[in-house]
Parts: structure tokens; C-alpha cells; sequence
């Protein structure tokens, strides 16, 4: 199987301690056990995600379809399918793939189709570790709706720009990949919650600046948001131990960062940055094995789906559209 290192990172012992809280990374190094496919200690140690864009948006598209037709076709179930039959190398991805796959699954069942597959549970995990909270079923001014639950971590008509940098050298502290994704927008655009779940961490970080964790109900997702606006970086009322929901306002667009003194602009570019953390046991969330994974593609996909905001002219504090003042539960 292909190991693409520009897609995941699993951190060195002598860099973890750094990394923990906020979120730099030391030197690539993949485990080749786990990264097959296989388990030590009964959780997967390695997983990367370089499903291109092109892929997740046929995919979401095939499972909508399916649900509104009846149907229970799961994209998380055809991406691990592809994954396991390119060794997990989409530089090969092929739409009439997906479309093949789709069109067997009209006669077989998917235990069927994926039983000499070696490494197809695997993926499915993994994928579903990346992807579970994103799509489902839920309730729009009272209508029940099936689709894309996650938001892009811009809100609605706020520009922004990106590139894929996942990996690209990094140099405070000390010479280190980057293990995020870059939003870049103007200081003050509202930040969104891209899952619902619980705020794990809030305050200031050296290499984050502020910076807000949240954690998905499964625990298999810890979301990061950093560089956060100085003076005023969270949304009002955020607190660690809150519950807050897939569309809220979490915080603002910022530079700081770079810094040990608190509160410090010494990001040269106004942006967000974004990351993800998988956790497939406890004991990885804080430790030399944690797993980030490249969301350049999910951030695209996620653009289609932005959260309406309005601002309290009063306060200057901007709030989900249809929300009253405070966003967290």
C-alpha cells in the first residue's frame, strides 16, 4: 500500500510536547503497520485523507440522491470501496469507478462487493473517523431534511481565500510541516463551528495564538481554530465545557500568534487556520502519535454550505441567523 505523507503526520516524542496545544508538527513519520491497514493495541495508530474534491462531491451527491430516493447508498461507504481498490492512492481516482461500484450495489450488498478487499474496513474507519458527523438527517425551519449537516468555518458572504498548504514548512520555534489548513480572510470575519460538539479548549497558545477545540460528540474529531482575533477572539458566552452546534458562531478571524506574551499580532496575514485531529483512542489526543489530516478538499466541499450571520449593532457581535444572543449550550 502507498503511504502519501503529505496527507497525515504522526508526530516524533521529542516534538509532541510542543504540538499538544498547538498544533505544530515534527518531522513526518509514518507507521507502516497501521498505515496497511493493520491494528496495534485494537485502535488504528496511522490514517491519512486525500480523497480530492472531485470524489467527496460525487459521492455526497450519490448519497443524497439515494436517500431521497429511499435508498441507503453511504459516501463514507463508497470512498473507503475506492480507497481500498487504488491502495490508497486517488492520483488514480476514476469517476466511471464510482459509477461502476454504485451500479453493482443495485444486486450485491456491500459485504459482497468489498469481501476480498484487505484493507476496506480499515478505510471505512478511517473515512468514517473524518466524514461521520458531516452528513445526515436533520431539521430546517421544522422540515426534516437529509444531506450536508457540516459548515464551512467561514460564515455566509464573507470572503476568503485558500490554498492547498497542508505540509508547507513552518519555522517559529523550530522547522516543522504545517498540519492545518490557512483561511485567509479579513480580521473580524465570523468563525463557524463546523460540527456540533464540545468546546475542549479556549485561550492562548505561542504558535495558535487564541484559539478555540472542539471536540465531536463521537470523540473522533477534534476541530482547531486558531489565530484568532486580538482583544475580542471568541463569540460571546464561549467557555470550555460548553456544547455548541454545527453553524454557530464560535469566534472572529485574526493574526495572533507566534508569541509567549498573550494577545500578540505577530502573524504577518489576517487568516483562520483550520485543522483536524482524528482520535481513535484516548490516549492519542495528547501523546506522539496524533493524527492531523489535510481538510483542503473537505474545506471545499464545505464552501457550499455557509452559515447566515447577522450583527448586533449594539454589541458588534455577530450571531447565526435565526439565533438569539448566545450561541453555545
Amino acid at each position: 500500500m502507498a503511504v502519501f505523507l503529505a496527507s497525515a503526520v504522526v508526530l516524533s516524542s521529542s516534538a509532541a510536547a510542543f504540538y499538544r496545544s498547538a498544533v505544530a508538527a515534527a518531522p513526518t513519520q509514518a507507521l507502516p503497520a497501521a498505515a496497511s491497514g493493520e491494528k496495534s493495541g485494537g485502535y488504528i495508530k496511522y490514517a491519512e485523507f486525500n480523497v480530492p474534491y472531485i470524489a467527496l462531491k460525487k459521492a455526497l451527491n450519490m448519497d443524497i440522491e439515494s436517500h431521497k430516493n429511499g435508498g441507503s447508498l453511504s459516501w463514507v461507504q463508497i470512498l473507503a470501496y475506492l480507497a481500498a481498490k487504488y491502495g490508497g492512492d486517488f492520483t488514480r481516482y476514476k469517476s466511471s469507478d464510482m459509477d461502476a461500484f454504485v451500479k453493482k450495489l443495485e444486486t450485491k450488498n456491500i459485504g459482497e462487493l468489498t469481501s476480498g478487499m484487505k484493507y476496506y474496513n480499515y478505510f471505512k474507519e478511517a473515512y468514517t473517523a473524518v466524514l461521520g458527523g458531516l452528513v445526515g438527517t436533520y431539521k430546517e425551519n421544522g422540515e426534516e431534511k437529509y444531506g450536508l449537516m457540516g459548515y464551512s468555518p467561514i460564515a455566509k458572504t464573507f470572503p476568503y481565500s485558500d490554498c492547498d498548504d497542508f505540509g508547507v514548512q513552518r519555522t517559529y520555534g523550530y522547522t516543522r510541516p504545517h498540519l492545518g489548513h490557512d483561511m485567509m480572510a479579513a480580521t473580524g470575519t465570523p468563525v463557524i463551528a463546523v460540527e456540533s460538539g464540545v468546546v475542549e479548549a479556549l485561550g492562548w497558545n505561542q504558535y495558535g495564538g487564541w484559539r478555540i477545540g472542539i471536540r465531536s460528540f463521537d470523540s473522533k474529531r477534534y476541530y482547531y481554530y486558531a489565530h484568532l482575533r486580538q482583544n475580542r477572539p471568541y463569540a460571546k458566552g464561549l467557555a470550555e465545557g460548553q456544547t455548541v452546534t454545527a453553524g454557530d458562531v464560535i469566534g472572529y478571524v485574526g493574526r495572533t500568534g507566534y508569541s509567549s506574551k498573550e494577545n500578540v499580532n505577530n502573524i504577518k496575514v489576517s487568516h483562520l487556520h483550520f485543522g483536524l485531529e482524528l482520535v481513535f483512542d484516548e490516549s492519542q489526543k495528547e501523546s506522539s502519535n496524533e493524527i492531523w489530516v489535510d481538510v483542503y478538499a473537505l474545506t471545499k466541499l464545505l464552501r457550499q454550505h455557509q452559515s447566515e450571520t447577522y450583527r448586533d449593532s449594539a454589541t458588534k457581535e455577530y450571531y447565526r441567523k435565526g439565533t438569539a444572543e448566545i450561541p453555545c449550550r
